[in-house]
């Protein structure tokens, strides 16, 4: 039955992320902003919705390892895998915006996440913990970062303005869009649950560690809906969306799963190590490098093939 589940939990996250896809095109349409702000904010949380649900709710059992470790492997599998696999698809352009804004603060959050878990480094003391206090600052720095992203995507158009990228979508109802919208957010975040538990008791049934499980198969089922709505904004040939949906949701997974989860209760790091940590920051400075030497503003395909091998030799190495 569990495998049944999965299966049943892909193909509702598949259709659901179109949904979620198109709908949030039509709100950019009607909105007139950029798509990649849609794929920044709406998205972004939308699709972390599973990652928010299963660290506070491990923060609420007292599974803080659960907690860190989910959000941990969530963004290595988002940028390693998930713009991997796009890359693949079709090599990702990057814009001046992403290099210039979105990509360091997307590295800012990941060497924020180190300092305020290497309290055993920096001697402070002898368990590594993000505290109550750290977690409202992370709140705070998500809204900033927020309200910072709009107001800089604003600035940056000639009129302050601009129309979506591709200005020959036709605008879509506005109750076809909170409907495409709403529907699509319920079915990614149930049919990302449904491929959680049912992978989870695969994972148990196979008699994997708890911590492998948080920081793989945990991370990698709540990731599925970035997968998802991330390949139908490649299909649907809307690059920036996908790039927006990753970055926004790694910054998201960071600031706000971890602050929230952070201020309900103090959480311990448990068996994820600064290791651990320290790859997700190194993952956020190798797209930086992707943009500026490598692909030369682009994430070529054989650059996506290096960020799967990558992420499959993290995962045999904590093996």
């Amino acid at each position: 039955m569990d495998y049944i589940l999965l299966i049943i939990g892909l193909a509702l996250l598949t259709f659901c992320a179109d949904m979620l896809t198109r709908g949030c095109v039509g709100m950019a349409a009607r909105f007139r902003v950029p798509e990649f702000i849609i794929g920044l904010t709406v998205m972004a949380v939308g699709t972390s919705m599973p990652e928010l649900t299963v660290s506070a709710m491990s923060a609420l059992k007292g599974s803080s390892d659960m907690a860190v470790g989910n959000v941990t492997g969530s963004n290595l599998f988002n940028t390693l895998i998930i713009l991997g696999i796009c890359a693949m698809i079709k090599p990702m352009a990057f814009s001046s915006e992403n290099i210039r804004r979105d990509i360091p603060i997307c590295i800012g959050a990941s060497l924020l996440l180190w300092i305020a878990t290497a309290d055993r480094f920096f001697g402070i003391s002898e368990v590594d913990t993000i505290n109550r206090i750290e977690g409202i600052i992370l709140l705070l720095l998500y809204i900033a970062v927020i309200i910072y992203s709009i107001h800089s995507a604003r600035r940056d158009m000639p009129d302050g303005n601009a129309a979506p990228e591709d200005n020959s979508t036709p605008e879509m109802g506005w109750g076809k869009v909170i409907f495409f919208i709403i529907a699509g957010l319920g079915g990614l975040i149930y049919g990302g649950n449904m491929c959680l538990e049912s992978a989870t008791a695969i994972a148990r049934a196979w008699g994997v560690s708890e911590s492998i499980i948080a920081i793989t198969i945990v991370a990698a089922g709540t990731s599925l809906p970035e997968l998802a709505s991330s390949l139908s904004a490649i299909i649907s040939k809307k690059p920036s969306l996908a790039l927006g949906n990753i970055i926004g949701s790694n910054v998201a997974n960071i600031l706000l799963i971890l602050g929230l989860s952070g201020s309900i209760m103090p959480l311990t790091m448990g068996d994820i190590t600064t290791f651990d940590i320290s790859v997700v920051a190194g993952s956020a400075i190798l797209l930086l490098i992707s943009a500026l030497v490598i692909g030369k503003k682009r994430i070529t395909r054989f650059e996506g093939v290096v960020y799967i091998a990558a992420y499959v030799a993290y995962v045999l190495a904590i093996m």
